[in-house]
């Protein structure tokens, strides 16, 4: 978010735009919680995670009182346009504010990837790289100790984060939402690998298809094996961004600013094939992004 950020900033002001940031959000816009950001307020800032402007939900805009007071807000502070990096709940917020008349364009941040009018959210590679670090040291010890390791991985809804950190890692099984997999089916194919002389197995969970402790202790019921959970947690949301995830925020956060000068609103900058497109909200906003399922195929064809 930061890389974005500074990108908002810095091209925002080669088009003569003046930039402030709005802090905690939705929550800070209803408070008039401010900072002037300028070339030097953004310097330093593409390699740090997290979000200089810091993030809150807030309950308040939720309702049309907070929304008119976010409004009246923004006009007292001559907002004439607003960039939000989010999900889907912030991108519906954007579009509340664009119905009472304030310009506002979408960045899609999120570590989910649940996204739809994107190849990828910021954010997302961070996490994946994260996790498959992750996997690597725990596989070191898998190895070592001949044991069965659950890996929970964030995703209440989606997968993403899952079955590619899972296909990277090397995960012979790996559990997400969007496509059920019976435990039932996860402990034969480790029965299997075991009759091969397998010793060691890794098997991923999105949060959103169990808890990693259910799961691993199922296994152990229905094989025997010595089993260990990890639950990674928030560790997945933190930690300097990627030189990809860098670069795909510097470009969608510079199209944002683009748009609000030519005075267009109400889409979201995405990136399709390398390439930074424009939506409309209404095309994003709520829509589905399945997982590929040629990636499930691939992840069931090569645990075996």
């Amino acid at each position: 978010m930061n890389a974005a950020i500074r990108a908002v900033v810095r091209w925002g002001q080669q088009l003569g735009l003046e930039v402030i940031g709005v802090r905690h959000g939705f929550a800070g816009l209803i408070s008039g919680e401010h900072v002037p950001l300028t070339l030097r307020d953004v310097g330093d800032i593409i390699h740090r995670g997290g979000t200089i402007l810091q993030t809150a939900r807030s309950d308040r805009f939720l309702t049309p009182e907070g929304q008119a007071e976010a409004m009246a807000t923004a006009r007292r502070l001559g907002i004439e346009g607003l960039v939000v990096i989010g999900g889907d709940g912030s991108f519906r917020g954007a579009k509340r504010l664009i119905e009472l008349g304030l310009p506002t364009v979408g960045v899609p941040g999120t570590i989910d990837n649940d996204i739809a009018g994107t190849d990828v959210t910021i954010g997302f590679d961070t996490a994946v790289n994260t996790v498959v670090d992750a996997i690597n040291k725990i596989r070191d010890t898998a190895t070592s100790h001949d044991r069965t390791f659950v890996i929970e991985v964030m995703g209440r809804h989606s997968g993403w984060i899952a079955i590619v950190a899972g296909l990277a890692g090397g995960a012979e099984s790996i559990l997400i939402p969007e496509h059920p997999l019976p435990v039932e089916e996860v402990c034969e194919r480790l029965k299997r690998g075991f009759a091969r002389g397998k010793r060691h197995s890794l098997v991923v969970v999105a949060e959103g298809a169990g808890s990693g402790f259910e799961v691993g202790e199922q296994i152990k019921q229905r094989t025997g094996f010595d089993v260990r959970v990890t639950v990674l947690g928030h560790v997945q949301r933190g930690g300097a961004p990627t030189a990809s995830d860098r670069v795909l925020a510097s470009q969608l956060g510079a199209r944002a600013a683009e748009i609000l000068a030519r005075g267009e609103s109400g889409k979201m900058v995405g990136i399709e094939h390398g390439t930074v497109v424009e939506r409309d909200f209404d095309d994003v906003i709520g829509k589905p992004k399945p997982i590929p399922l040629e990636l499930v195929r691939l992840a069931e064809g090569l645990a075996v």
